[in-house]
């Protein structure tokens, strides 16, 4: 079932098992998006599940929501920013990436070695890249949001964004090809 389909299923006939599609669909790219900005699986499930109980508690209005993947990504965000204050006093943690995969691997043993090679090094780069190129990187290619979505999310230009995603990018090459 399309999201806007599952919205209104919820909205008006209170579908609990459109809910659950819905939270599917979601959850597990909001939860690599919570460790990408808390680093601690535990506390972005809590984040997720509590965003998902509001959607549930407001369902009522959920016409009003103009775009859902967007608005999920900036719920969680504000809470895990919301969450980072609450620690304030203890030292943030540098924001990471973690693992994803960026190439097939082929079962050729030979290619099997390559395609674990470039991936090290791909991933590598990734994690060289200054933190919030590094973050936008991820979120467009790991989470399949577009430039705007990014900007919209982490509240910043779309030309920002553009130029993260530009240097980020041109080092991966740069450093794809040493």
């Amino acid at each position: 079932m399309i999201t806007h389909e599952l919205i209104h299923q919820i909205q008006f006939n209170d579908d609990e098992s459109a809910f659950n599609e819905l939270y599917k669909q979601y959850v597990v790219k909001l939860y690599q998006f919570t460790y990408s900005l808390l680093d601690d699986r535990e506390v972005g499930e809590e984040i997720v599940n509590d965003v998902f109980l509001k959607v549930w508690i407001g369902r009522k209005k959920l016409d009003s929501i103009r775009n859902l993947h967007v608005y999920l990504y900036v719920a969680v965000k504000n809470a895990c920013l919301n969450h980072l204050r609450s620690i304030s006093s203890k030292k943030v943690r540098e924001i990471k990436v973690t693992e994803a995969y960026y190439f097939h691997l082929s079962v050729d043993p030979a290619q099997l070695l390559i395609g674990k090679e470039l991936k090290k090094k791909v991933v590598d780069a990734v994690n060289e890249l200054p933190p919030r190129c590094r973050l936008i990187f991820k979120m467009v290619k790991d989470d399949d949001l577009s430039c705007n979505e990014v900007a919209t999310i982490l509240g910043l230009s779309n030309k920002t964004v553009f130029a993260q995603l530009t240097i980020a990018l041109k080092k991966l090459d740069h450093a794809l090809r040493t």
